[in-house]
């Protein structure tokens, strides 16, 4: 469903309340060597840890076996060691992996909706250019979240809802962060809204929103990737998302060394 609407001037989408979207993503973050470091070190699938074991296991072999053939039975110790340097370099080399390196997830054990968005997700978070959805440069956080709920199997109605082809003549709740918090108020059906210290409820697919300046407002917007417990016992959240080409980027990342005193909030997908 598609209501045309007057384009806005590229360089200056206007929000609900008309004023200019811009400002609203002020400081932009943008993808850092930290951040690539984080998003390849977590321990986030099953699968990740089976890579990372073979590797372990299988250049724990070779090790052991050339140690006896040189210089005898290997030691307790020895063989310790090399275990330990087998398993540091595999976490060197994830760490210094790029983005774009061929590591995709297998999405097929969540809920298909769930999964549907991900796999979208995971396929155009570096895009910069949709024909049925368009670009908003600089500030595409939002009409991208909102293409995720789509491909998870949501509705357009008439408040939020896409221009084919032109996303900045969407409406403002589907490409304003700002907008589409106060459109989810007002549907309890589709979302719940949970603060920050309620990470234990948040799921993979569901919204997170950020708030930098703890104005009010909204002023990024992504996709939860990963929910992941920590040794201690805490709880970080990964998210992927546009504006920049974000891919499991820790909140925590986000609001206490990019953004310090930002504020995150999430939006729990109804199934």
């Amino acid at each position: 469903m598609s209501h045309p609407e007057p384009p806005h001037q590229p360089d200056q989408p206007i929000d609900a309340r008309g004023v200019s979207e811009h400002p609203e993503l002020a400081g932009a973050d943008e993808m850092t060597d930290a951040d690539r470091r984080r998003m390849y070190r977590r321990r986030r699938t099953l699968a990740v840890a089976a890579v990372v074991t073979v590797l372990a296991v299988g250049c724990g072999f070779v090790a052991i076996g050339w140690a006896s053939a040189t210089q005898g039975e290997a030691t307790p110790g020895e063989t310790a060691r090399d275990s330990v340097e087998v398993q540091e370099s595999a976490a060197e080399a994830d760490a210094s992996a790029e983005p774009d390196s061929g590591l995709r997830l297998d999405w097929s054990s969540l809920d298909p909706a769930v999964s549907a968005q991900m796999q979208y997700v995971d396929d155009n978070w570096t895009s910069t250019w949709s024909d049925e959805y368009g670009f908003i440069d600089e500030n595409d956080c939002m009409d991208f979240a909102s293409q995720s709920l789509i491909a998870r199997g949501w509705v357009e109605d008439d408040e939020w809802w896409y221009s084919v082809g032109d996303a900045y003549s969407s409406s403002a709740a589907w490409r304003s962060s700002t907008a589409f918090m106060e459109y989810l108020e007002s549907r309890p059906d589709l979302a719940t809204m949970l603060t920050d210290d309620q990470r234990d409820q948040v799921k993979v697919g569901d919204i997170v929103q950020f708030d930098w300046d703890d104005s009010g407002d909204r002023d990024h917007t992504g996709i939860v990737t990963a929910v992941v417990t920590n040794d201690d016992g805490s709880t970080d959240i990964l998210y992927a998302g546009h504006t920049d080409a974000t891919w499991d980027r820790s909140v925590d990342y986000a609001i206490t060394e990019m953004h310090p005193g930002g504020v995150a909030t999430y939006w729990s997908i109804a199934d």
